[in-house]
């Protein structure tokens, strides 16, 4: 399959079995794992250290080389193998080389191969979940956002990926890495957006995207079916989308809502998906500090995940259902735009005191759910860069997950073979207090007070599910990586979440 691979190139991955030592390519990618001894070769790679024999040791000893994760080295073969190069990466310690650990260092190693026309990787991939690890982090961690530079790369040479696996030619593996390169261009899609600057990508310039990823998904003979509908502004005033609305009649660039199905023959399931799609958040009229507005372009990334999560899960022909609803928006001031004190009625008529302006996800996530939780679906789960507070509560690599019991554990188990990291988070019985605690509405949207802020959101969401089984990932802090690479992840953009959706799809279609 080939995939885009910077300005201008195009990857092509190829699963082989074959031997890394006699593979002609420019480089070969060799994993080691680290052990209390000293550096281990993975078992894909033993015959390239069997080449260069009683040397092989001494050599990573005195590169100071250890296998430990994120580590790599580069080292010219002089004949010893038939690639003119060599790139070591660390797989972490041996006993813990798993899928996660794979799919770190396959990204590592996409990293750290300069200008090799042909790349030949022998990483653990003797499971078809090893060879999706692998060829998914190599895909990720290879991923640069060059679209606004002025000297972006030029060359327009193929580049040749070979992923080496002792069970190639096996039907689970060939589905497996098939299958990741569908959830890599998901991932990389998302990137792309999230990574756009909000002047690009208003909430009309998102729909239009969003159009253009939907065609080139579902164009051709045998392509999958997938509905779109666009909502413009007069289409939301008509339906009566209020807290939509409220949010983005401030700005200039009018909201927008995109609504996808898919609904494959045979689907028993039906997963309804809903995503934040603020394309820039100055906080409205309760301001941002000037330095909490950097990033904020990246406040549509829960929309984003939602839209190429489910393009990924058609173009996988998984069976079952499942609709997306992507409300967009721009948090700007303006005198349009919505005040501290205002009540705004929902879709669907429930009431809600504004208190802060800069909550304004949860008012587009309220009326997309009630949407969604309308066709009845078997379980809604949404994903929202919501609230600081479960930043500063689990971190910039941890999502947090909250909701039903049964769909929350199936989240988390999803996230774990997708290789995201996902912590469940309660909402207490107060928290229901909290948010009816309004003396003029029937919610209150934020009391202002900092303890919890991250629970109460999702206790707000909650008044819109219905009562149907539902999930809500929160993962702000997550969907842009503001310092240096690493494992498959870049500086930028990350794509987190879209994976986990994926994979739930995946585990709900097999039932």
């Amino acid at each position: 399959m080939d995939s885009a691979y910077g300005a201008g190139v195009t990857t092509t991955y190829t699963l082989r079995n074959a031997s890394p030592a006699k593979t002609r390519a420019e480089a070969v990618v060799v994993g080691v794992s680290s052990t209390p001894t000293g550096p281990v070769v993975c078992e894909a790679g033993s015959d390239v250290a069997a080449a260069w024999g009683r040397k092989w040791l001494p050599m990573l000893s005195s590169l100071g080389f250890t296998g430990k994760p994120g580590e790599s080295v580069r080292i010219p073969t002089a004949s010893t193998i038939n690639a003119p190069l060599l790139v070591l990466v660390g797989l972490g310690p041996v006993d813990e080389t798993d899928e996660t650990a794979v799919r770190r260092a396959a990204g590592v190693a996409a990293r750290s191969v300069p200008n090799a026309v042909s790349v030949a990787i022998a990483l653990p991939a003797d499971t078809p979940q090893l060879v999706d690890a692998v060829t998914q982090g190599h895909l990720l961690g290879g991923y640069t956002f060059t679209r606004h530079k002025s000297a972006a790369p030029s060359d327009t040479s193929a580049l040749d990926v070979v992923v080496l696996s002792p069970i190639a030619r096996k039907t689970d593996a060939t589905e497996a890495f098939e299958r990741a390169q569908v959830v890599a261009a998901a991932v990389r899609q998302t990137r792309e957006w999230v990574n756009e600057p909000p002047g690009h990508l208003t909430p009309a310039a998102f729909a239009e995207a969003v159009t253009a990823a939907h065609k080139d998904v579902t164009k051709g003979r045998g392509a999958p079916k997938v509905a779109l509908e666009i909502w413009d502004h007069d289409e939301l005033t008509s339906r009566g989308l209020g807290g939509t609305l409220a949010v983005g009649n401030g700005s200039d660039a009018k909201p927008r809502l995109a609504r996808l199905a898919y609904s494959p023959k045979g689907a028993r399931t039906h997963l309804a998906l809903v995503g934040k799609g603020i394309t820039f958040d100055s906080g409205g009229l309760s301001i941002k500090p000037a330095g909490s507005m950097t990033g904020m372009k990246a406040d549509m990334a829960g929309a984003a995940c939602v839209v190429t999560a489910t393009l990924a899960i058609a173009r996988l022909g998984l069976p079952i259902k499942v609709t997306a609803w992507a409300p967009m928006a721009e948090n700007m001031v303006s005198g349009s735009a919505f005040r501290p004190s205002d009540v705004v009625t929902m879709y669907g008529g429930k009431t809600v005191e504004v208190t802060n302006t800069d909550a304004e996800g949860r008012m587009l996530l309220g009326d997309a759910l009630v949407l969604a939780v309308e066709e009845k679906p078997d379980l809604v789960v949404d994903i929202a860069t919501l609230t600081g507070h479960m930043m500063l509560a689990l971190g910039d690599r941890v999502g947090a997950v909250m909701g039903s019991a049964d769909i929350v554990d199936a989240v988390l188990a999803a996230g774990t073979r997708a290789g995201e990291q996902h912590w469940p988070m309660p909402i207490p019985e107060e928290m229901k207090e909290r948010v009816g605690a309004s003396k003029i509405a029937d919610l209150l949207q934020h009391d202002g007070v900092r303890w919890g802020g991250g629970l109460m959101a999702a206790a707000f969401l909650r008044e819109f599910t219905d009562g149907l089984p539902w999930a809500h990932l929160d993962i702000a802090g997550k969907e842009l990586n503001s310092g240096g690479p690493y494992g498959h992840v870049p500086t930028g953009a990350t794509g987190f979440g879209v994976t986990t959706l994926v994979e739930l799809a995946r585990t709900l279609a097999e039932g």
